[in-house]
């Protein structure tokens, strides 16, 4: 790569030559010029004040790139010309010098007349720069202006045309500019008119000079650009490109694929056009790139397209496999494949973008509240590969794509760059789908971290938190103050709680629209109903109304707790009373995204989702039981149970260098790694039996209850689908177990 760019810079003169040469095209995926005629004069005007202009990028071509890339000549440029650079990054700047100073018979893009600059030479002599430079559309009374040097001469106006032309057109120009206003001085002082002879002087002084300047600038005057060697591959060439993209250059590698993909006959806009209708409940201008990087990820695990124009053999990818050694890659065989898979991909974006806005599924039930754009690919390309799993596993899919997803979202995963990210997740997420035990640390981390998130902080919509939470409250049904109905999806207004005026008022900057203090309610509740009210103003109506069981039922779903009730209730309602509700309601909400994103209770039914907490109460408080009759001493554990626990254990210190290995050291650490089998065998042991026996009564009961209890946490946990007849024997061992336990149960 040490040749593959060389920076350099040429003379404005040089330049302008180049163009009349017609030596620069455009590739295909460029955008059109769409400068407006003002944006041309500025750009004149820094080039004659000796302002920089920025770089341009250019790739020596060759007739093959011409032809790959779909080129053509600048916008205005007549004939074939002498191709010989690419304008990779530059084209507005090119165009617009072109068009200023070569005055193409055109007019400018969605205009109906063509255009001409100048300068006002007396004005730009005096230094008024802002109104030295101009730009007329071409009337009659211009066209004569324009074709009459002895009427630009009078009235000081120096087209850039004349520059354009070359040759000896500019020196002559000058010449005449300050011959005419001589002859005029002459002419006043033979008439023995002073001031009028002044006048024409300093006219001809001003020429002289601004001759001079001319001189300058367009000899002196430097561009500077890069030239892409053109022996550079094409996939080299992509790369350079997606780096300029980053760094905020519209430049659309969508684009660049549509160009690379024409000479081979597929229509890749026309593919768009017909796929949009399908997509567009998402807004965002990246959709199209985004089908192409579901095909890169579920062809090649990566998410960059830049390599989806690799169609026929003799333009194959170098891959290094991973003993080190290289070969090349057709990623796509034909054009019969690439239409398949883009289908592929759009069928899975739409399935993507239907899930996520499900008010049962994801909660994202507009485009406003999905907490990332960006994880859209990705997404649907796990959703996609789920699908191709035997149908037993695609439920324990579906789970861990789900968790996935919930901790991506509030590990702000994909509030940056996301290609590599993307990669790496897809990567992970499907090792995770075949092996339980290849859980990525991101599912840890989730866990350990989401007690630190500050909702306080949360006041702004669109945030993948703010968003997350959002979704969370749809999730959970939350139902309307004064209907009792759940909202639909296009009749949600985002509710302060505590009106926003009254916030402005009383509360420090921007705490008031704290997602803490935001739920869904219809349009019609939030502005016709409550209005700025405070809730200890139309609470007591529902009250009265309803009945004050149903209005708590109906805020419980928006995650306000009977402590965050009564607080709202408070008459009068101050400062203080506002910190005390988004105090409970934070620690509501953290509670909530552990209950039911972390350990993994949303998609249950609510009488399965009872029953699932009941048993984690029921394994913790049998975990405390035994760390108790074996007096905190993990050496009494049977060896193999405890070699299993620390195995466990090893792994999840090896995933997530953030926990303490302190902690698993002692009993009560290694018993957060027991599973219901562990527990079992180590009450059951008969090293260990003699000091459970008395509670447990015998090791067939043991046996009975820990298989029907674990019988429906299994079914809980992986099918989500559990038979009746399994949920009634779950249901008898939790009897019975809160029967055993009931003295650690009531203290819990």
């Amino acid at each position: 790569m040490r040749d593959a760019q060389k920076p350099d810079h040429v003379s404005l003169n040089t330049l302008v030559n180049w163009l009349r040469e017609g030596r620069f095209v455009i590739p295909d995926f460029q955008r059109e010029f769409e400068w407006k005629p003002w944006d041309i004069r500025e750009l004149m005007r820094s080039i004659f004040l000796d302002y920089y202009i920025g770089s341009l990028l250019l790739w020596k071509g060759k007739p093959e790139n011409f032809d790959a890339l779909s080129c053509e000549t600048i916008y205005g440029y007549e004939g074939k010309g002498k191709p010989e650079y690419i304008v990779l990054d530059g084209q507005q700047r090119l165009t617009a010098i072109y068009y200023a100073f070569l005055a193409p018979d055109m007019p400018l893009p969605n205009r109906t007349n063509r255009f001409f600059y100048f300068v006002d030479v007396q004005k730009f002599m005096a230094e008024d720069y802002d109104a030295a430079f101009g730009y007329e559309w071409l009337t009659r009374r211009w066209a004569k202006v324009l074709s009459s040097k002895e009427s630009q001469f009078a009235s000081h106006m120096f087209p850039f045309s004349v520059i354009g032309t070359g040759g000896w057109e500019l020196p002559n120009w000058v010449q005449g500019y300050e011959n005419y206003w001589n002859t005029k001085a002459a002419h006043a002082a033979s008439a023995e008119d002073n001031k009028a002879a002044a006048e024409a002087t300093m006219h001809a002084v001003n020429a002289h000079e601004f001759g001079t300047i001319l001189k300058g600038i367009t000899e002196e005057y430097q561009i500077s650009y890069n030239e892409l060697n053109k022996d550079l591959e094409v996939d080299k060439v992509c790369d350079i490109f997606t780096q300029i993209n980053s760094r905020g250059v519209r430049l659309d590698v969508f684009d660049l694929v549509n160009a690379l993909l024409k000479p081979k006959g597929l229509q890749l806009k026309q593919m768009w056009r017909d796929a949009t209708p399908r997509l567009s409940d998402i807004d965002t201008e990246k959709m199209n790139v985004y089908i192409l990087q579901v095909m890169s990820i579920l062809r090649q695990s990566y998410c960059s397209p830049k390599y989806l124009y690799f169609l026929l053999p003799g333009q194959e990818k170098s891959v290094r496999d991973p003993d080190g050694t290289r070969r090349k890659e057709v990623l796509i065989s034909d054009i019969g494949v690439f239409e398949t898979r883009w289908n592929t991909a759009v069928d899975a974006l739409a399935d993507a973008i239907k899930v996520l806005m499900h008010p049962q599924e994801y909660g994202a039930v507009s485009a406003a509240f999905l907490p990332y754009v960006s994880i859209l690919p990705v997404f649907a390309a796990l959703r996609a590969h789920a699908k191709t799993l035997p149908a037993p596993r695609q439920l324990d899919a579906r789970r861990k794509l789900r968790h996935w997803y919930w901790a991506s979202v509030f590990n702000n995963r994909y509030s940056g760059s996301v290609e590599s990210t993307s990669a790496r997740d897809f990567l992970d997420v499907k090792a995770w789908f075949d092996d339980d035990s290849a859980e990525p640390s991101l599912i840890p981390e989730f866990a350990q971290r989401f007690r630190n998130l500050d909702l306080r902080k949360e006041v702004k919509r669109g945030t993948s938190v703010y968003n997350g939470i959002f979704n969370l409250l749809v999730l959970q049904g939350a139902r309307d103050w004064m209907t009792g109905d759940v909202p639909q999806h296009g009749d949600l207004d985002d509710h302060h709680i505590i009106p926003d005026a009254w916030g402005k008022k009383h509360l420090p900057g921007g705490l008031v629209g704290s997602i803490l203090n935001r739920t869904p309610l219809s349009a019609d509740t939030n502005r016709n109903v409550i209005k700025a009210r405070l809730p200890n103003d139309y609470l007591p109506e529902l009250i009265t109304q309803s009945g004050e069981a149903t209005v708590r039922t109906i805020l419980e779903s928006h995650f306000i707790s009977p402590t965050a009730f009564e607080i709202l209730l408070r008459k009068p309602f101050g400062p203080d009373d506002f910190e005390a509700f988004i105090g409970e309601r934070h620690r509501t909400i953290q509670d909530a995204i552990e209950n039911l994103l972390i350990k993994e209770r949303l998609d249950l039914p609510p009488q399965l989702r009872e029953l699932d907490t009941t048993m984690e109460q029921i394994e913790l408080t049998l975990r405390k039981t035994i760390e108790a009759a074996l007096g905190g001493s993990y050496e009494l554990v049977p060896p193999h149970v405890l070699q299993k626990v620390d195995e466990k254990i090893s792994r999840a210190l090896k995933k997530n260098a953030a926990l303490d290995g302190d902690v698993y050291r002692t009993l009560a650490g290694k018993l957060e790694y027991f599973d219901l089998r562990e527990l079992q065998e180590t009450i059951t042991s008969k090293a260990l039996w003699a000091r459970f026996e008395q509670r447990f009564s015998t090791k067939e009961s043991v046996a009975t209850e820990f298989d029907q209890l674990a019988e429906l946490r299994n079914g809980i946990r992986h099918s989500r689908a559990v038979h009746e007849i399994v949920r009634k024997r779950g249901e008898a061992a939790i009897l019975w177990f809160k029967d055993v336990l009931k003295k650690e149960l009531a203290s819990a």
